[in-house]
């Protein structure tokens, strides 16, 4: 079983930036692709960006492309979401997620953290 906290999240001006943590028990984090997904008020929950086991490789959502990078820290049991040049549509709770298998529907998804809210002011 994984355990995943989420942190960093907080108010922050069009144009600035916001680094999110997912701290996670030791379970298997380190043999699986981490997920970052967000929800906005009235909307689904939408894939962001994730990265495999070995941070190999990342993935990411056009609409953050060029602008977020996902990092992890194996050793410390950490994903990272770097998040630059923000706007006010990234204002959403921003969860992580360990894989069970896939990459970009939250289906693939077996474990979560409770979500941080990320609110990007205009």
């Amino acid at each position: 079983q994984v355990h995943l906290v989420e942190s960093g999240g907080g108010l922050v001006q069009a144009g600035g930036s916001l680094r999110l943590s997912c701290a996670a028990s030791e379970g298997t984090f380190s043999s699986r692709t981490m997920g970052w997904f967000r929800q906005a008020p009235g909307k689904e929950r939408e894939f962001v960006a994730a990265i495999t086991w070995t941070g190999g490789r990342s993935y990411y959502a056009d609409s953050v492309k060029g602008r977020f990078t996902i990092s992890r820290d194996n050793a410390k049991n950490t994903v990272f979401l770097q998040m630059n040049s923000l706007k006010p549509e990234d204002t959403a709770v921003y969860y992580c997620a360990a894989a069970k298998s896939g990459i970009f529907y939250a289906t693939d998804y077996d474990y979560w953290g409770q979500g941080t809210q990320v609110t990007v002011s205009s």
